[in-house]
């Protein structure tokens, strides 16, 4: 979840990709500004920028957003419109809205505000507040077809997400992209209990001030006084202390996010997972494999309107993409990966743009499967009438003994049956390794021969492949563990190896050498404590085995003939993860001296034998 698409440098575009101009859009459309009064008498800025041409009518396309509408004034036109340039020059009446209680709207913002199912006649949620402005813009707006487009990437996508529930019936088409659903299990901020620190920390330090009247100034951006993330977050020592340091009180949300250290009520009531129902209008939602904030969010909005609404036109686009790449790049490649294809062209100019002309002008047809996913290894979309597909299948790969991948569990044996680490809160792994203040976009393709070579992550790598094997799905991870201490983050990633004698790139833009790179497929954390339960943790017991079961994210990629399959387990991955003093406490509440050293133990003998479960395409 970032700031708006706007602030890219727009100049260094491809020319495919180039905005119309401002000029362009004065040329053909008119912007208007109004306050839009909602059921509780609350206004909401919005603009409107329509055609000027009146000899045919207009769908309308809205976009509402917590990261402001601007510019200001009517006499200020944004340089572009619309999920991408094609829009702006086929015609559609564009509608820009600030949120409630963002920047020039009334009322109270609350962050990931909570849906309210049985609302009442003046109740107000984001649902209620996108009803409501469609139903003004029908009544207000002249020229319009009839018919409501809406879409936007990350919280935005979250705004899509509450206005495709229950919506107006002139919605007739909804995009959520990247949408943030659940901040505790899966999106941006937390990932199965831990924090993701650098990410929540550089959000919040300019988006989580306070705003007391509406206004059209920003925050200026926050200064680390460091390019080093790793070492400014060891420094600033235990959570706690980033609001006794560096915010002082005035962050309401990241103090609201400390007293709520569980999966509480707090959270569960912004979980808009669990409100993905009596979808009318058709859907499109769109994620990206690489997407380092919201890829829980595509991939749970797809599975829970798809197992809510059956039957319905809903349809899931997965690219190589990270956080929203897709709407301003070319998706030739990500980090030190080549995909050697336009992948964010193909899908606004083949998939994107046909949606929203089909439900929104009746111009041809979209002809989209259920799912459309780019094919990672292969490089190569793939379609299918489900996701996951129908015919992939459980594959399991078992940790076996000197580091290796076993496609059985191991039978009874008189040798040790388990690997060993010790885990040092203040030497943490690191989760890239080269140096950056925050979350790095390509993290999640990063070469991790850093990471296999430190004492404190173990390897389990399986033979030579001879063949292709497609990995399309979720990831199921079972670790049977013992620690030396009361609580212990588990990090499971698994990994792509290369051949030894893969070919550079040419050009080679980062001068990496990909022979025996270990590209990062998917990895994930998981805080030990919530083992049974994200709402009530519990202590692990010293030297007592113990099971932890959790699902990654999906994938959709081909380990080629000549790789390798890769599993790596870890207790620390600074400073994406917050740290875990091994330690049963409240992890918000910790000081310096509760961090101490612990011996995790995973286990793969007959009785406990830890694996991950792929699903695999025959």
């Amino acid at each position: 979840m970032r700031f708006p698409l706007a602030c890219f440098l727009l100049a260094f575009l491809p020319v495919t990709l180039r905005a119309q101009g401002i000029e362009a859009i004065k040329a053909d459309y008119t912007k208007f500004e109004y306050r839009i009064p909602m059921r509780d008498g609350k206004k909401l800025f919005t603009a409107v920028y329509v055609p000027k041409d009146e000899s045919k009518k207009y769908p309308i396309l809205l976009n509402r957003t917590p990261y402001s509408v601007k510019p200001y004034g009517v006499d200020h036109y944004k340089t572009d419109l619309g999920p991408s340039p094609l829009f702006g020059k086929a015609g559609y009446i564009f509608v820009y809205q600030d949120v409630r209680g963002r920047w020039m709207s009334e009322g109270e913002f609350v962050n990931v505000r909570p849906h309210i199912a049985d609302k009442k006649a003046t109740d107000v949620d984001e649902s209620s507040d996108t009803f409501d402005t469609i139903d003004w813009l029908l009544k207000n707006v002249p020229n319009h077809n009839g018919k409501v487009g809406q879409w936007g990437i990350s919280y935005p996508g979250f705004y899509t997400v509450c206005g495709m529930i229950d919506a107006h019936p002139a919605l007739k088409a909804a995009s959520p992209q990247a949408p943030v659903t659940d901040w505790f299990i899966g999106d941006d901020f937390h990932h199965n209990g831990t924090l993701f620190l650098p990410h929540f920390f550089n959000f919040m330090v300019r988006f989580g001030y306070p705003r007391p009247e509406p206004t059209k100034k920003d925050l200026p951006r926050f200064d680390h006084d460091s390019t080093d993330g790793y070492d400014y977050f060891l420094k600033l020592g235990p959570v706690a202390n980033a609001d006794a340091k560096i915010f002082k009180g005035n962050i309401a949300f990241w103090n609201d996010v400390m007293k709520h250290p569980n999966y509480d009520e707090f959270w569960q009531a912004r979980n808009i997972r669990a409100h993905i129902k009596n979808i009318k209008p058709a859907v499109l939602t769109v994620g990206g494999w690489f997407d380092a904030e919201n890829l829980f969010g595509a991939i749970e909005t797809f599975k829970h309107a798809e197992k809510n609404q059956p039957g319905a036109a809903n349809h899931l686009i997965m690219g190589p993409w990270s956080h929203g790449s897709w709407s301003r790049d070319e998706g030739k490649s990500l980090g030190n990966l080549q995909f050697n294809a336009k992948t964010a062209v193909y899908f606004r100019e083949k998939i994107e743009f046909p949606f929203f002309e089909q439900h929104l002008k009746e111009k041809g047809d979209a002809n989209l499967l259920k799912a459309v996913v780019f094919e990672t290894g292969t490089n190569r979309w793939r379609k299918f009438d489900a996701w996951p597909p129908k015919e992939s299948r459980e594959q399991a790969l078992y940790f076996d003994g000197g580091g290796k991948l076993a496609s059985a569990a191991r039978s009874a044996s008189a040798q040790a049956e388990f690997d060993e680490y010790i885990s040092d809160p203040a030497k943490p792994v690191p989760n890239i390794e080269k140096i950056d203040i925050g979350m790095t976009g390509d993290y999640m393709t990063a070469d991790q021969r850093f990471a296999s070579r430190r004492p404190d992550v173990l390897v389990y790598q399986g033979p030579e492949l001879t063949e292709d094997l497609t990995l399309a799905g979720p990831i199921e991870v079972e670790l049977y563990v013992t620690t030396t201490g009361t609580d212990a983050d588990f990090i499971v990633k698994l990994i792509d190896v290369f051949p030894a004698d893969y070919p550079d790139p040419n050009p080679n833009p980062t001068g990496l050498k990909m022979g025996g790179y270990q590209m990062l497929v998917r990895g994930e954390p998981f805080r030990g404590k919530y083992r049974n339960s994200f709402e009530k943790p519990e202590a692990f017991k010293p030297g007592e085995t113990a099971r932890i079961k959790f699902t990654m994210p999906d994938a959709c990629h081909t380990f080629r003939p000549g790789h390798k399959i890769m599993v790596q387990v870890q207790s620390t991955w600074f400073p994406i993860v917050d740290r875990n003093p091994q330690k049963f406490l409240d992890i918000y509440k910790a000081e310096d001296k509760d961090f101490q050293k612990a011996t995790h133990r995973v286990m793969r003998s007959s009785e406990a034998p830890s694996k991950v479960t792929i699903r695999v395409l025959p």
